[in-house]
């Protein structure tokens, strides 16, 4: 929907005769296209908006940096030196809260720092790929807006837990006499708002790591919807020149989303990995006690850290399955046609593929009945199924095309890559063969696992 302003920028463009000047006010004015208030992204603006994060001004953009300096540092800093405790008995000293507080903010930092230039450069609407669902297809753009729909639901799924569990904890400590320190004259007044200060500190800090991370989901889900629609090009007689120039587009947005969040997958397994290590090192130690009590806040840290670099590394995964699978269906797509060949031709004539074959047809039904058992389950990729292509999705096109696009489909396989190396599934075989093997060797450095 396009509002007022562009409306009269457009209608004066045409009325002109050269609409030299019109022309150019109308490109500068769609380069950064501010979306208007009653949109489809009103919920996320409103949401952004109450976690300070938005930075569409000089004041909120204040506001949103001194909401994270004093959230994500400034409360974790004093809770950490002003409640250490030493005194404490054995259940409520906290010797490990300075991995959960440097790891915490550290993932946090790089969250923000990343999610205010994404708003600030591209805006919420360009970032989010809105501005591009204009030539989408009715399927691409209503699957997207009910995953938009769907990702603060998500959001609260993975928040809201670890909010009760942290709140439980933080309200048992305080309550139980851990802390004595009347900062505001009062014992029972310090405690409760050194309480709900380091509670909004973990809610905060926690929901702007999985805010990025669901983020990322999203557009992964706009990528796998438009692979999707893809592939029924090859469903029906589209040209060679029509899928070719579907699949630079698609490729072109892979880019995008990979030259955007590749700093920030990157940053996130290095804090990932680095805080997991530190809190192994830490609690197989020979003098560390680990209970429930002492250790609570690191593994409930760590399973939120471990969680938002699952997402990411998924949701990279996934999309880059379904990219590369693409490769396998012009494959199936192009020995159907082949198969299906039953013209004559002479040696000077192109092989132009002709109707289905008796045989092909009879094959192609057993094959459909085949993967409509039960036994075919949902692990069945959607895009790469053992079902034939109909006949009349390649008529019109000669051998040589289907193998020329073939080919390119070999030889330029897309994904979603960082700095270079694609995150597939044996990106991820790999990132946890190292990662076990480092854990095995700081157990065997520690209490002697070999």
């Amino acid at each position: 929907m396009l509002d007022s302003p562009l409306l009269e920028a457009l209608i004066v463009g045409g009325g002109r005769g050269d609409g030299t000047t019109s022309s150019r006010r109308s490109r500068a004015y769609l380069t950064r296209c501010v979306s208007h208030a009653q949109d489809e992204l009103k919920t996320f603006r409103s949401y952004l908006r109450w976690l300070c994060v938005d930075q569409s001004n000089i004041w909120t953009a204040c506001l949103s940096w001194s909401m994270f300096v004093f959230f994500g540092l400034f409360v974790p800093i004093v809770s950490h030196f002003l409640l250490a405790c030493s005194s404490c008995d054995g259940r409520h000293d906290r010797p490990f809260d300075v991995i959960v507080q440097v790891s915490l903010s550290s993932a946090a930092t790089v969250s923000f720092i990343c999610l205010s230039s994404f708003v600030r450069k591209y805006g919420l609407r360009r970032f989010l790929f809105f501005d591009k669902l204009w030539d989408e297809s009715e399927t691409v753009r209503k699957g997207y807006t009910d995953q938009l729909n769907r990702s603060l639901k998500i959001l609260c799924v993975f928040v809201l837990p670890c909010l009760a569990v942290e709140s439980a904890y933080k309200i048992w400590w305080y309550a139980s006499g851990a802390s004595q320190i009347p900062f505001l004259g009062n014992v029972y007044l310090s405690d409760a708002v050194a309480c709900i200060m380091e509670i909004l500190s973990w809610f905060y800090r926690t929901t702007i790591i999985f805010l990025v991370c669901v983020l990322f989901r999203l557009v992964c889900s706009l990528q796998i919807l438009r692979l999707q629609d893809f592939a029924q090009l090859f469903q029906k007689n589209s040209d060679v020149g029509s899928v070719l120039s579907e699949h630079f587009r698609i490729r072109k947005h892979l880019r995008i989303i990979s030259h955007r969040y590749r700093a920030f997958i990157l940053w996130s397994l290095i804090l990932v990995t680095g805080s997991q290590f530190s809190s192994l090192l830490v609690t197989t130690k020979y003098s560390s006690e680990v209970n429930i009590y002492r250790a609570g806040e690191l593994a409930l840290c760590s399973i939120t850290l471990v969680t938002s670099l699952l997402i990411l590394l998924r949701n990279a995964t996934k999309i880059t399955h379904k990219a590369q699978s693409i490769t396998c269906l012009a494959a199936k797509w192009h020995i159907c046609a082949t198969l299906d060949d039953s013209l004559d031709v002479n040696e000077d004539e192109t092989p132009v593929a002709s109707a289905a074959a008796p045989g092909i047809e009879s094959l192609s039904v057993g094959i459909f009945e085949e993967s409509d058992g039960e036994d075919a389950g949902d692990e069945e990729d959607e895009l790469d199924n053992s079902k034939l292509i109909p006949a009349h999705a390649y008529c019109t096109i000669s051998f040589q095309k289907r193998q020329a696009l073939v080919n390119y489909f070999e030889n330029n396989i897309a994904g979603l890559t960082v700095y270079g190396f694609t995150l597939d599934r044996g990106a991820i075989h790999t990132i946890f063969g190292i990662e076990l093997s480092l854990v095995l060797w700081l157990l065997g450095k520690t209490i002697g696992i070999s």
